[in-house]
């Protein structure tokens, strides 16, 4: 599917459904409507015994014979067919689909306008779980994991919230407010009343959670570090700001992924930065920040990578404290670091082995470059990294004119939101040629000294590192790059 469903609970109590087939697969969709307290009405020539059970106890409605476009009734929300012949299927399909009626073909994820999830159930509380029908078991494994997760005591809980709704919304009309109320009770004893079956003790802490006057929203800023784009790589503590946040002003490179880890309802502003396009001054990001921090907000700044590398966090931490606003710092995993280890290229050179194993080439150490001085030395150093800069600069030419080696082995690797997309590898001469024609765009990482070599060796993810020059039988190709050995 192109776009994913929209999620929704059906309010079928007391409503007609239509389940076109008689055996146990429309059995077990039939007792679920049941549960639901719909009304269904059953379509085949002939029942399962549960079923013909289900009809003589007056439970369920039998429309004996083939499927007939007439049992579709004006009165009727949503359709289920289940029979095993695919050209029934279709027809239910179809006749739904004319009469503008949701219908679920089981084990048909094309002809379904409606999924059944895998359900967990604690009293009013459900956690409903889909892949759109593509991998039904899937769901299914989720399910049983989020099973060992919430005990019964977390239905107790949206029972007990429920019962107590009116007064909560009267006590807490502000959203805010409301949501750091429901913070503060799942940080207190309610939930652990609960599960020791101390049910009047639980009321009781609930009323007095209520009953407390809630300490004064006081407004702060939390820089986060994004890390590279992989929601994986988060860590907890920036998954719970992110949870907690009002406000989140994110980078561009922050992914759509990690922003989905967001809270819901949080305001989300982008304040990206581009050398080639629209970019939001540091000016209006503070004074975003202070504004809605003073009005009492968590504020969530999210950058991709870490907060310190490569960005304004010191000086936007300089700006907070100035004006007294309450700040902390969730550092990121860098995408300097994460991109080369998915690159397959460690930070530091490997201990040298004694001795080539069968099928593999001794890596020659990286010589040459003791003696290089300034802007050439720091390059030389094994597993420096740079970031590719404007349009137009050349830095293979700046780093060969400050005496750095032509032989250096460089990694070129070419960043997505998320992770690497491309990686290019070879010798520093090839380096201007290597970008242009595999056309890197930015962002991306440049990786100099050996262990740069070792990406054509050591990758992991994603496809091969690209060769810097052509194939040698392309009619381009040009004579064979110098061996590390001629840098020494």
């Amino acid at each position: 599917m192109d776009a994913p469903l929209f999620p929704l609970f059906a309010d079928l109590n007391g409503r007609a459904v239509l389940v076109v087939g008689g055996g146990a697969v429309a059995g077990r969709k039939v007792e679920a409507l049941l549960h639901a307290g719909a009304r269904p009405r059953v379509g085949a020539p002939q029942l399962s015994p549960a079923l013909r059970e289900l009809a003589e106890a007056g439970r369920i409605d039998w429309l004996p014979g083939l499927f007939d476009t007439r049992w579709l009734a004006e009165d009727v929300w949503l359709v289920i067919a289940a029979t095993d012949e695919p050209v029934v299927n279709r027809a239910v399909a179809a006749a739904a689909e004319a009469q503008r009626l949701f219908v679920n073909v089981v084990d048909d994820a094309q002809l379904s306008r409606f999924h059944v999830p895998a359900v967990v159930e604690r009293g009013a509380l459900q956690i409903a779980v889909s892949s759109g029908g593509a991998a039904p078991m899937v769901a299914r494994h989720v399910r049983r994991r989020l099973e060992e997760l919430f005990d019964g005591a977390w239905g107790q809980l949206a029972g007990l919230a429920g019962r107590h709704r009116p007064a909560i919304r009267a006590r807490f009309p502000d959203t805010g407010a409301r949501r750091r109320f429901f913070d503060r009770l799942l940080d207190g004893p309610v939930l652990d009343l609960l599960r020791r079956h101390r049910q009047a003790d639980a009321e009781a802490a609930f009323e007095q959670a209520l009953a407390d006057e809630p300490p004064a929203a006081a407004g702060s800023v939390v820089l986060v570090g994004a890390g590279s784009g992989d929601p994986g790589l988060l860590t907890l503590a920036a998954l719970r700001a992110l949870n907690q946040a009002d406000v989140i002003l994110y980078d561009r490179l922050v992914s759509a992924e990690v922003l989905q880890l967001a809270r819901r309802d949080a305001e989300r502003i982008e304040v990206g930065k581009s050398a080639r396009g629209h970019s939001t001054r540091q000016e209006h990001i503070h004074a975003l920040m202070l504004e809605h921090a003073r009005a009492g907000r968590r504020v969530v700044r999210l950058k991709g990578g870490d907060a310190f590398v490569f960005g304004r966090g010191g000086e936007e931490l300089q700006f907070l404290r100035t004006h007294g606003i309450a700040y902390e710092v969730v550092p990121g995993i860098t995408a300097a670091l994460a991109c080369a280890a998915h690159a397959g290229i460690p930070r530091s050179p490997p201990r040298p082995r004694p001795a080539a194993a069968p099928g593999h080439r001794a890596l020659p150490r990286f010589a040459g470059h003791a003696g290089l001085a300034g802007a050439g030395r720091a390059a030389a150093d094994p597993g420096v990294l740079h970031g590719r800069g404007r349009a137009g600069a050349d830095p293979g030419a700046l780093l060969l004119d400050a005496g750095l080696p032509a032989a250096t082995p460089f990694a070129l690797v070419e960043k997505t939101a998320r992770a690497p997309t491309n990686v290019v590898s070879g010798q520093l001469r090839q380096l201007a040629d290597a970008a242009a024609r595999h056309a890197v765009q930015s962002p991306a990482l440049l990786i100099l000294g050996e262990v740069a070599a070792l990406a054509d060796e050591l990758h992991w993810f994603g496809a091969a590192p690209l060769p810097a020059a052509p194939p040698a039988s392309s009619p381009s190709a040009k004579t064979p790059p110098p061996t590390l050995a001629d840098a020494a």
